[in-house]
């Protein structure tokens, strides 16, 4: 018997997890400032009226938002071609109003509720008729902050 044994092949090292944290962190970071919110799907053609004189809503307090206008083109065989009232989605009934604004509240802290605002975002080629009566259901419901969307351009211009 030999005093000396030979020196096996110990294969390779183990693979370092040190800086594994590290990676993971900054994926998560990359993904988070790539990635963008989802919007909701208009189900309505939402063409908003120009206004020269606009100011930028402020984003600190809550947003409800509620759309005014005819269905698409996907749509018009269900919904027919007159104005719909969209929340969410989903197309709404004017009796329904009252009850997106109540669960709009019951997802905010109480501090919050007072300002809630609700952002209006009405087809140029509306009618008024629904737009009075979204408003009236929104008064009954006291939500009394209420924004009108439009775009930036020349509110007198040829459409």
């Amino acid at each position: 018997m030999s005093k000396f044994k030979k020196k096996k092949d110990g294969g390779l090292p183990p693979i370092s997890t040190a800086s594994l944290p590290d990676i993971v962190f900054m994926l998560l970071f990359f993904f988070m400032v790539a990635t963008v919110i989802k919007e909701d799907n208009l189900l309505i053609e939402n063409k908003l009226p120009s206004a020269n004189q606009i100011e930028k809503l402020d984003k600190k307090y809550p947003i409800s938002y509620i759309y005014i206008g005819k269905p698409n083109s996907n749509y018009v065989g269900t919904y027919g071609k007159e104005d719909r009232i969209q929340v969410n989605d989903k197309f709404t009934n004017i009796d329904q109003v009252q009850a997106f604004i109540a669960s709009e509240r019951a997802a905010i802290p109480e501090e919050l509720i007072d300002k809630l605002t609700v952002s209006l975002k009405v087809d140029q080629e509306a009618k008024m008729g629904v737009l009075t009566d979204v408003k009236q259901e929104l008064r009954k419901t006291n939500a009394l902050k209420i924004n009108y969307t439009t775009r930036k351009g020349d509110a007198v211009e040829k459409r």
